[in-house]
């Protein structure tokens, strides 16, 4: 034990693992450390953004539901001080009800968001532009009525209009409007002469919170007083928060709901008395977080990689030398006599010098001899390499691949073996350019059978073509490049299976190959930049600079080959709507035969 630990002792360490230690020590001990601070941090900070950004949506959804409360309450106002109106309330037999019904119109002309106004005095009789009474019964004794009185003239947002006695002509449902009251009091006496009724549409709220975007599925939901839902959108996981989660005018807190971590913001508006809550889950608010962390990371491996590159590269320039002279010195203690030595020191640099002089001479030839015949073998093992790469070798290869596999009863390797066989069989076509069009559907099913493998259900794909065009010829290699996009930027990125269509027409004496995917699409400006590299002209001269600077070379190329080869008359058309999918139709002239 003691003989093993004095030969663990640092003094007992050959010199290239001391400078190894060194370095990585002081590379990677101070990325960690810095990595893990930084790292720190901007959890912290992200986490305060994503609150504070949450806010101020929050606080201008807040600010839009006073601006309409606000102008109820305005019209409430505009109500109390009508001549014809301050009649109504008083009973007095001058009123003109046509004139009244007249200016309640034209109040909703003016607010488009109001659904209706009705107005009742203390009497119980109403007048209304929307909305009547469905009963005999009077509308004081309504929980709205008494409620608004109650409150002695101060306007209140009473939420759903649920239970009461009023219908509309509009037929609007109680979920569709939310309603808000305000007693009219006599200026003098401050007794209660009447009460304005005014249902405001709920749609007005629901587009104030519906384009806020919480994520990629968080969303905003409006409660009252009472903790009753205003309105909540209809993909979301909770219909109503529980009052005693909030505490406060604003704040934040999570819950686990259904086993996922849910994040809550929300922020009560003070005119309203309303709460308006951000619901979203708290992976989403930290995608930006893991972004900066995948970094970090990558930057500590960067570092790591580096600091052992370098620390192996410098103890081993180091520690070569003498490791090299002292292997030469014991080769010629062990007997070479072929080494020569013409110092006469006695140190210990005169015995290593002495050794490697007397083994240069001998080990350059040998040097020599080792390289010449190592670069023979590696010719001879080149040229016979070439020789047996063959595409029939190939070929070959690849049907004993799938022979073993069906023998084995993997089908499934046997499948995707052969649709390799099969595309690379016509994707040589023997140097040829040109091929018949039922080639290339092989081909390109081939391509397809092999992404199924990998996309499973995912991926699904359709053929049209009528066998009589399946003996025209096409240029070879046309459709795996637009087939390639297609999976890979618009079937992979959508959500849940997608599929694509291949469909070939004839019309005019000119062919129409298209292939649709019902992918993600692409957004206006993207698809304009790509049609912008479509339109440059490939048969006015070298343009290969300026494809390979357009974003999607592969359709570029494609377009390229086209008009190089049949004039500028054929070409790509590329149609596209983002979240709907795109369209590529690819014009190409009927060619019957080969010269």
């Amino acid at each position: 034990m003691l003989r093993v630990i004095k030969r663990w002792r640092v003094s007992h360490w050959p010199i290239r693992y001391k400078f190894v230690s060194l370095l990585l020590i002081s590379m990677i001990v101070p990325a960690l450390g810095l990595g893990s601070l930084v790292g720190w941090a901007v959890d912290r900070i992200i986490e305060r953004q994503v609150n504070e950004n949450t806010l101020q949506l929050i606080s201008q959804v807040n600010q839009t539901l006073e601006f309409y409360a606000d102008n109820m309450q305005n019209v409430t106002y505009l109500i109390a001080f009508n001549p014809e109106m301050k009649a109504f309330l008083d009973r007095a037999s001058s009123r003109n009800d046509y004139e009244m019904r007249q200016f309640l119109q034209g109040i909703t002309t003016l607010y488009p968001e109001i659904a209706g106004i009705l107005v009742v005095n203390e009497y119980g009789d109403y007048i209304s532009n929307e909305m009547y009474s469905r009963s005999s019964q009077p509308l004081t004794n309504e929980w709205w009525y008494r409620e608004a009185v109650k409150n002695k003239g101060i306007f209140k947002m009473i939420g759903h209009p649920i239970g009461r006695n009023v219908i509309s002509h509009a037929h609007y449902t109680n979920a569709e409007v939310v309603s808000a009251v305000r007693a009219i009091l006599d200026p003098e006496t401050q007794k209660v002469k009447g009460v304005v009724l005014i249902d405001l549409k709920l749609r007005v709220i629901a587009e104030a919170a519906k384009n806020i975007r919480l994520g990629k599925w968080g969303y905003l939901l409006v409660m009252d007083e009472q903790g009753k839902s205003i309105y909540t959108p209809s993909r979301s996981i909770l219909t109503a928060v529980p009052l005693r989660w909030i505490k406060g005018n604003s704040g934040a807190f999570s819950k686990s709901i259904n086993g996922q971590h849910i994040q809550f913001i929300y922020q009560r508006s003070p005119f309203t008395n309303w709460t308006t809550i951000g619901v979203f889950p708290s992976d989403e608010s930290a995608l930006e977080v893991k972004e900066i962390h995948f970094y970090i990371v990558s930057f500590i491996f960067f570092v790591s990689f580096i600091a052992i590159g370098a620390s192996y590269y410098l103890s081993f320039s180091l520690s070569r030398p003498i490791s090299q002279l002292t292997a030469f010195m014991k080769r010629a203690q062990a007997g070479d006599l072929t080494v020569r030595y013409h110092d006469n020191r006695m140190d210990e640099i005169g015995v290593l010098g002495r050794s490697f002089n007397h083994m240069l001479d001998q080990m350059q030839r040998f040097i020599t001899l080792a390289e010449w015949r190592e670069r023979q073998r590696w010719e001879a093992e080149l040229r016979g390499w070439q020789a047996q790469i063959k595409p029939h070798f190939l070929y070959n290869t690849l049907d004993t691949i799938q022979w073993m596999a069906r023998k084995k009863g993997a089908d499934d390797v046997a499948e995707l073996v052969n649709a390799l066989a099969r595309l690379f069989r016509i994707g040589l076509s023997q140097g040829k350019d040109m091929i018949l069009l039922d080639e290339e559907v092989e081909h390109i099913k081939s391509y397809l059978r092999i992404q199924k493998v990998r996309y499973r259900d995912k991926l699904n794909y359709t053929f049209d073509i009528p066998e009589h065009l399946r003996q025209f010829y096409v240029l070879k290699l046309l459709l795996q490049p637009i087939v390639e996009n297609a999976i890979y930027h618009g079937i992979k990125q959508r959500r849940g299976p997608g599929h694509i269509w291949i469909q070939v027409r004839e019309h005019d004496g000119v062919m129409y190959i298209r292939v649709k995917d019902d992918g993600i699409g692409m957004p206006r400006d993207r698809l304009e930049e790509l049609r912008k590299g479509l339109a440059i002209d490939f048969t006015s001269g070298d343009q290969e600079g300026r494809m390979k600077k357009v974003k999607g070379y592969g359709m570029v190329n494609v377009q390229a080959r086209l008009q190089l080869t049949f004039g500028p008359s054929y070409r790509l058309h590329i149609d596209s709507e983002e979240g709907k999918g795109t369209t590529v139709t690819i014009v190409h002239p009927i060619i019957t035969h080969l010269p």
